[in-house]
């Protein structure tokens, strides 16, 4: 009895192959499905462009990174369309559930040299006089829509001491301006290394991915600068009770008559600007070459 209960079984191990082959088979098929869909679209995407935005050379269109876009490449612009390509997107894609500026990774992977943390490079639509939209680098000029052109110097006289979170060694030497997004991970990271560096930080605060409401929060903590820094690791710090926020609108306003539309930027003592993250050793010899 036990020798035919041990065939028993051992038939019923080897009967399900076939149907686990079949399941296998499914599978890939499935995503040999999948694979061709967004080739698909892919290739309807770039003819549709190459008629709509005849003017444009694309370099890479990819439809499969993010759900119900198809993300564009073109040199070292970057920007979004639908599967339809008839509605065109500038800016940044942030992940929620991952946290993750998807738009300030693939730009690091463009151009490797260029440690933004921000929004895509400025693209802007341009309208020619009933010609053809196309999406380009802003330049000037009649008919066309242009967007800020980010400054290679700054200068904040014209900002008031209000919307500044003041933090770090407030009697070094050395200081720096931060125009930063409490959701931007660039901007956490710069803070980090910031934080083991001797040098006051003057941190401004603007609401490129929405962050608004945490720079509110953080402004108007009694310790600042532990609220800033929880905020930035995603811990939880006490509600403050509400306070006068519009130095943070004149942040804001700032940001906006200048360009700095990506996040972080940088400035030095004599108005020079960074863009993006940079490790401390580059921070270091940056601000030590400050002009007097």
């Amino acid at each position: 009895m036990f020798a035919i209960s041990h065939l028993k079984a051992l038939r019923a191990l080897y009967r399900p192959a076939p149907t686990i082959a079949a399941i296998g088979t499914l599978c890939i098929a499935g995503i040999a499905l999948a694979a061709d869909l967004g080739g698909m679209h892919e290739t309807k995407v770039a003819a549709l462009l190459k008629t709509r935005l005849p003017k444009t050379p694309l370099t890479k269109v990819d439809c499969e990174k993010i759900e119900g876009l198809c993300e564009i490449t073109a040199g070292a612009n970057l920007f979004y369309v639908n599967h339809g390509a008839r509605y065109l997107m500038i800016g940044r894609v942030y992940d929620m559930e991952t946290r993750q500026d998807l738009t300030a990774a693939r730009l690091l992977e463009i151009n490797p040299d260029l440690l933004i943390g921000g929004a895509a490079k400025a693209n802007a639509v341009a309208a020619n006089d009933g010609e053809d939209s196309e999406a380009t680098t802003p330049v000037a000029g009649p008919g066309k829509l242009t967007s800020p052109v980010r400054p290679v110097a700054l200068n904040l006289s014209g900002l008031s001491t209000d919307g500044a979170i003041v933090w770090g060694n407030r009697a070094a030497k050395q200081s720096v301006t931060i125009f930063t997004d409490f959701r931007c991970s660039y901007c956490r990271a710069l803070t980090n290394v910031l934080r083991g560096m001797d040098v006051k930080v003057v941190e401004r605060p603007i609401s490129v991915l929405g962050s608004r409401d945490i720079a509110d929060r953080v402004y108007c903590s009694k310790n600042q600068e532990l609220a800033l820094h929880a905020a930035y690791a995603g811990e939880p710090f006490k509600a403050p009770a509400a306070c006068d926020t519009k130095g943070l609108d004149a942040n804001e306003r700032f940001a906006r008559e200048h360009g700095l539309n990506a996040t972080p930027i940088i400035v030095r003592g004599d108005g020079a600007v960074l863009e993006g993250y940079r490790p401390r050793e580059f921070l270091e010899a940056w601000l030590r070459g400050a002009k007097s």
